[in-house]
């Protein structure tokens, strides 16, 4: 499916918050009751006031199909470090937040695309994600993405408990062999 993404930073979130708010409360639509995602427009101000905020939003016409964001993680508090017990020799991760696709656009690729362009930019090491326990269909797609669990954790009292999900962000494509040539 052919989707318009488009990059966003800190400076633009007056102009895009509304539209992730709207697309998660139709992502979410059977949990709203649940103050936990009630609170998600505290989520989308508290890493869009990250200077490092990072968002891209794949639209379709003048829809919004889906989006993804984060920032990069704060040295020494990035979600991975308590599980992993070899600090990696370049420890610097930009931690995933949200990739939301409304259900029109589910299985069409676009969480992909959008994946693969939020991370496409970035200098960061490492990649880094939390996943519910509880949709193990959505672990093994960030598996499928060369992520790899590392362990779980719950952030709130009132979350969900995540897998926590780290990869390498240069990620080889492909084997590279010396010639002499």
């Amino acid at each position: 499916m052919t989707v318009d993404l488009r990059t966003y930073g800190h400076e633009d979130l007056s102009e895009i918050r509304q539209t992730l708010i709207d697309v998660h409360a139709e992502a979410y639509a059977d949990q709203m009751h649940d103050p936990f995602h009630q609170r998600f427009p505290w989520f989308v101000d508290h890493w869009g006031g990250n200077s490092g905020f990072a968002c891209i939003i794949a639209w379709d016409g003048n829809e919004a199909a889906g989006f993804a964001y984060g920032a990069p993680s704060a040295p020494g508090r990035e979600w991975w470090r308590e599980h992993v017990s070899n600090e990696p020799e370049d420890p610097s991760t930009f931690s995933l937040s949200e990739l939301m696709v409304r259900r029109p656009w589910r299985k069409t690729g676009v969480s992909d695309q959008l994946h693969r362009a939020l991370l496409g930019s970035r200098d960061e090491a490492l990649a880094v994600l939390l996943v519910d326990t509880a949709h193990p269909r959505v672990q093994s797609l960030y598996e499928s993405w060369q992520y790899q669990k590392v362990g779980e954790r719950q952030p709130f009292p009132d979350s969900p408990t995540y897998a926590v999900m780290l990869r390498r962000i240069a990620v080889a494509d492909s084997k590279v062999s010396s010639s002499g040539g």
